[in-house]
């Protein structure tokens, strides 16, 4: 937690104005091994943060090449749009750019539309813990995935600016599996749900957070359609998340839900498996809803020990390919992370988060004249 000017650590940048924090509490997951995961509960932060260039960072190859980053937490984010596409001089970058506001930045005269392949997925956790549905079946997974229009949901769900998924790694990850997504074929979807003995009358209960409600409602469509199931759709409140997070981490009661639409990260592109999947699957996962499966403990235990980069690739294709394969989950799509950023601005986007070490101003910029 940074919650004062520093300078802090030995990056590229230190802190000299201004903080950003995060508040947060426990989740316990399990008393044996203690495992636990923290929730955010607030992100303090003040109107303005500065960073000042670290001249003596190690890597000057790499940068910095600023001399000075400003965040502005103070302006809402469609006047931060305005700023950058029409004027100059307020801001440079906008982040987290919505799809369907990329059109008006191509079409700036001040901005561009920077895309970048980011360790972002969204998937459907589904509930293997219920026993009145037959989710713990495969076919039935199965069935809900090759229920789901994938093309449609990137195109009009996201304006093209994110990948199907064919397991939880990104295509342009390492560990990549090479699998091609399940096909949208509602024929087949319905006959293996039929096989699997969905009851009749009962509803699918989908659930969702805020952040990715059109998502689950597009998802909602194709469950109907594909399946010919009736869907109760359920948007989690901005207010009842922290409690809602905690029935998913605990497993103390049943989750609610028979599929959850859930937007989650990576912090690494190398190794998705030792935060992506582990999350979703591990026994020690946070957002695992079943009980653990023997052979995917298997896998990411002799994941977690090889030393050897080429070897653990293939330990982590193997495991997205498991999960793949048992359809452990319902594969939506990897979003691209967009950025608004200035016509001036050299912008160097990273997969995982957001550093400026490299990003640099050309001569036509507001700065140097």
């Amino acid at each position: 937690m940074i919650d004062a000017p520093g300078p802090w650590g030995s990056g590229p940048f230190t802190l000299v104005e201004g903080y950003s924090s995060l508040e947060n509490e426990v989740a316990m997951i399990e008393d044996r091994p203690l495992a636990g995961v923290w929730l955010d509960t607030d992100q303090p932060r003040t109107d303005r943060l500065v960073l000042e260039a670290n001249t003596d960072h190690w890597n000057k190859e790499r940068g910095p090449r600023l001399e000075r980053v400003v965040f502005r937490n103070n302006v809402p984010h469609e006047r931060a749009l305005d700023l950058v596409c029409d004027a100059e001089g307020e801001i440079d970058i906008v982040t987290e750019v919505d799809p369907s506001d990329a059109g008006r930045v191509q079409d700036s005269e001040h901005a561009r539309l920077h895309a970048v392949d980011a360790m972002r997925v969204v998937t459907g956790v589904i509930n293997r813990f219920t026993d009145d549905v037959p989710l713990k079946d495969a076919r039935a997974r199965k069935a809900l995935n090759m229920a789901v229009d994938r093309d449609r949901m990137v195109r009009e769900g996201f304006a093209g600016y994110a990948h199907a998924l064919s397991g939880l790694t990104p295509p342009y990850a390492g560990g990549f599996s090479g699998a091609e997504p399940y096909p949208h074929d509602p024929d087949e979807a319905k006959r293996l749900m039929g096989e699997a003995g969905w009851p009749e009358g009962r509803s699918l209960r989908l659930a969702a957070t805020t952040d990715v409600e059109p998502v689950a409602n597009m998802l909602a469509e194709d469950f109907r359609d594909s399946l010919g199931l009736g869907v109760e759709v359920e948007v989690i409140p901005d207010e009842d998340l922290l409690a809602a997070q905690h029935v998913l981490v605990e497993k103390v009661m049943p989750p609610p839900f028979d599929v959850l639409v859930h937007a989650w990260i990576d912090l690494n592109s190398d190794a998705p498996p030792a935060f992506i999947h582990g999350a979703y699957f591990a026994a020690d996962g946070p957002f695992r809803a079943g009980p653990p499966i023997p052979e995917f403990e298997d896998l990411m235990g002799r994941f977690a020990m090889e030393i050897d980069p080429d070897r653990q690739g293939e330990f982590a294709a193997e495991i997205d390919r498991f999960v793949y394969d048992e359809a452990l989950s319902v594969f939506l799509c990897a979003p691209q992370a967009l950025y608004a950023v200035n016509r001036h601005v050299n912008f160097v986007g990273h997969a995982a988060t957001l550093e400026l070490a490299e990003t640099e101003v050309g001569e036509g910029h507001w700065s140097r004249k």
